[in-house]
């Protein structure tokens, strides 16, 4: 590159340019090795990391042992429960920027096993944009190789980015694979209790680990930039090595995932029986929200439990703890639930009409529909029965008026 700027040089007449040259084969400060490709050169990490390495609480390796139909369930994908674990690839980018036909992936992270279970870090930097066929060629044979894939807001930026730039180089597209992000199941699990479920907070808050220096990604793109500039290395280091520490966090929650009745929070467990019932695993989430209960967490277990046990079909149960808060609880929805109940299962409509007058939440049509069907109900059962039409047994003859059933 150097002999060819002085040649332009040369023939325009013209002194060549100054600025540092970045070192071709060898990096001072960062961890990637120059590999010779077909579509030229890569610079790639590849680290073994030990099984027994913990992010916070969890170690890496539990992410292999993880149940692949637990995962199905919290991600809501039956197709999920087909994989195996073992051979997921987690994966993150940084970019140039936040989407667009413009922005590029400079730099991709990925954790992996090996067929001994061995988990490797793996991570690509794009030094020159020139070099990005050969960074995407690795990452698709990553892709080939996985059962699964794992990210966190990956199909909504990772995945598609990735697709953008192999239609921009004229390259086949990535295989389809199924796909678990783990953002989406972090919302169903820790939103109530945490709000904003960012990376770093479920670190903190769940895994019970803390970072030590770290960036704001919204400076990753100006500090690439920097690097194309100037080659200084140290300003893409924790760059780089954000984008590692959230790939071995993903494989951390997946670890915790996979068993999350023993591992989560008593507060989440309430989270985690909702997604269960979403899930229509309708068991599993009675026993978790059973446990739930078991463990203080309170008024919001119970109503979950109620909910699951009419779900079940389990009427009796569910009207018993709807009963149970209704009297602590002003919930509109639940006093509706709670209606519904006492007309069609407890066959009490004058109980029924008391929580309807109270309010439903219902809308005005459908309150005064639901209050007039239960008046007539009330009345119909306050009238006498004919003697012409009682039975022998003094029930209620099934008979019409020509005695023909």
């Amino acid at each position: 590159m150097a002999a060819l700027r002085e040649k332009m040089a040369a023939i325009l007449g013209r002194p060549p340019p100054l600025g540092p040259e970045v070192a071709d084969p060898v990096f001072k400060d960062l961890p990637f090795v120059r590999e010779e490709t077909a579509e030229g050169p890569r610079y790639r990490r590849l680290e073994p990391v030990r099984c027994s390495h913990q992010v916070g609480r969890i170690p890496v390796d539990a992410a292999r042992a993880a149940r692949a139909e637990v995962l199905a369930l919290l991600g809501l994908d039956p197709v999920i429960g087909t994989t195996d674990p073992a051979r997921s690839l987690y994966f993150d980018t940084e970019t140039t920027g936040l989407g667009g036909a413009g922005s590029v992936v400079f730099l991709f992270g990925a954790f992996w096993f090996d067929d001994e279970g061995q988990p490797f870090l793996e991570q690509l930097l794009l030094r020159q944009p020139g070099e990005e066929r050969a960074l995407l060629q690795r990452v698709a044979e990553l892709f080939e190789q996985a059962s699964l894939l794992v990210s966190y807001n990956g199909k909504t930026f990772d995945a598609p980015i990735l697709a953008m730039r192999l239609v921009m180089n004229r390259l086949p597209p990535l295989a389809v694979r199924p796909h678990l992000d783990l953002l989406h199941v972090a919302r169903r699990l820790h939103r109530a209790r945490l709000g904003a479920c960012r990376l770093t907070m479920l670190e903190r808050e769940v895994l019970g680990f803390v970072r030590g220096e770290d960036i704001d990604g919204s400076e990753v793109p100006s500090r690439y930039s920097h690097f194309l500039r100037t080659g200084d290395e140290e300003s893409l280091r924790v760059v780089v090595e954000h984008n590692a520490c959230d790939v071995m966090t993903m494989a951390a929650l997946v670890g915790l995932y996979g068993e999350p009745l023993d591992t989560l929070a008593a507060a989440d467990l309430v989270a985690l029986a909702r997604t269960y019932r979403r899930a229509r695993a309708l068991d599993e989430a009675a026993r978790v929200v059973d446990d739930a209960v078991a463990r203080g967490v309170g008024d919001a277990a119970v109503r979950v439990r109620g909910d699951i046990a009419k779900a079940r079909g389990d009427r009796a149960a569910a009207l018993r703890d709807y009963e149970s808060l209704c009297v602590k609880i002003d919930d509109p929805g639940l006093r509706l639930e709670l209606a519904k109940l006492y007309e069609h299962h407890a066959r009490q409509p004058l109980r029924a009409l008391e929580l309807t007058l109270a309010g439903t939440g219902e809308t005005a049509p459908a309150a005064e529909r639901r209050r007039a069907r239960l008046e007539r109900k009330i009345a119909r059962d306050s009238t006498p029965a004919s003697p012409a039409v009682v039975g022998e047994v003094g029930r209620p003859s099934r008979k019409g008026p020509s005695g023909v059933r």
